[in-house]
């Protein structure tokens, strides 16, 4: 899948337990983008405070960073010579994260002005589309080499989503939202685009950042091919979070965001206390989402983050049908099995491709049931 001289790890890391649990915690924040939609539904209006729900969440992680570094500092004091800033990330990796940090912000605030203006189910459309930004970032910056099994995951996660959009009236509405003019259509859409085109930048440009630091920092051969820690892991995700959160502050002050807090909750569609229990739930769901994204990335490849976000959108819908009571058609189905089967198909040519691996045989050369051809991506 990936260029060995500018991967993280080697293959046989990619679907390692940090992997599993990364991609489990990007299933457990499914419901983020759907609190969302609840809050706009219901009468939310701030688009920055939307934004920060994003990406406020780090606070979470720092309790479980300090246990971390606490308990390597007792094992290794045993042997001497041992500093905490061994542990923490380099100055500079810091600087390169805290600006793609804000940059994901900026996608976030993106993909809050689309769920304003759109429904569900043409933001979820629309933001699906980052996939393929993320593989053609990825091909670009980080070096990815495509099998047939990734191509054919690729095309099916991208055609999954987009055939949410076959079927839809013009005049579908979302519950709770009134007629919208052509020109704020056309606005929400090109603001999803910008936040998918944003997203499939980011997160190649945060492989190849943590790569360089690897090839940097690894003390040894044998110490390359160990698979990062989640404390690596949890130090990313805060630091973006970290200068996400500034920005957000930033914007709430500048639009006077805050002021207007207690008047939304005042006004809140499910009250007053459920508005502010539905801020918070979505943080916690969001940085479950954010954590696993920085899991995969840090531990596998921005390729393989990007299928689960993509994986992740049908999912939405289904969640949309249960608590928005939205209509899931045969459309609706088929996208959702689209998902599924081209997310099983990357799996399965991860599988395929390690065993060629321990056969000394060549991975690119494994035919993809899933598609007819044979030649080599």
């Amino acid at each position: 899948m990936q260029d060995i001289s500018n991967a993280p790890m080697p293959p046989g890391h990619r679907l390692s337990p940090v992997v599993i649990i990364s991609a489990f915690l990007v299933l457990l924040g499914a419901g983020g983008s759907l609190l969302i939609r609840v809050y706009f539904v219901q009468g939310g209006q701030s688009l920055w405070l939307s934004t920060m729900i994003q990406v406020s969440g780090w606070p979470l992680l720092l309790p479980p960073i300090c246990i971390s570094l606490l308990l390597r500092s007792r094992r290794r004091d045993r042997d001497g010579g041992y500093s905490i800033a061994d542990d923490l990330l380099p100055p500079r990796l810091v600087g390169a994260v805290a600006v793609l940090g804000v940059f994901f912000a900026v996608a976030c605030y993106a993909y809050s002005l689309g769920s304003q203006a759109l429904r569900l189910t043409t933001s979820s459309l629309l933001q699906a589309t980052q996939l393929a930004f993320n593989a053609l970032c990825a091909f670009v910056f980080a070096g990815i080499r495509f099998t047939p099994f990734s191509v054919n995951a690729v095309v099916l996660l991208t055609v999954g989503p987009a055939v949410l959009g076959v079927g839809l009236s013009s005049d579908e509405k979302v519950a709770g939202e009134g007629s919208r003019s052509r020109a704020a259509y056309w606005a929400g859409f090109s603001e999803c685009m910008a936040s998918a085109a944003l997203m499939g930048l980011v997160l190649p440009l945060l492989e190849v950042a943590m790569s360089r630091y690897a090839r940097r920092t690894g003390p040894g051969a044998s110490a390359a091919r160990a698979p990062p820690s989640y404390l690596t892991v949890m130090q990313v995700q805060a630091v973006m979070g970290a200068a996400g959160t500034v920005l957000c502050l930033v914007g709430m002050a500048v639009m006077e965001e805050f002021q207007a807090v207690p008047r939304e909750a005042a006004a809140f569609g499910l009250g007053e206390t459920n508005y502010y229990s539905l801020l918070i739930s979505a943080a916690v769901s969001w940085q479950f989402f954010n954590l696993g994204i920085m899991g995969l990335i840090v531990c596998s490849s921005s390729l393989l983050a990007g299928i689960m976000i993509a994986l992740v959108l049908p999912l939405s819908e289904v969640l949309a049908v249960i608590f928005l009571h939205e209509k899931f058609d045969g459309v609706k189905g088929v996208a959702l099995v689209l998902c599924l089967w081209g997310f099983v198909s990357y799996l399965y040519g991860e599988s395929a491709q390690k065993q060629a691996t321990k056969r000394n045989e060549d991975p690119l050369s494994i035919c993809c049931p899933l598609i007819t051809t044979r030649n080599n991506f």
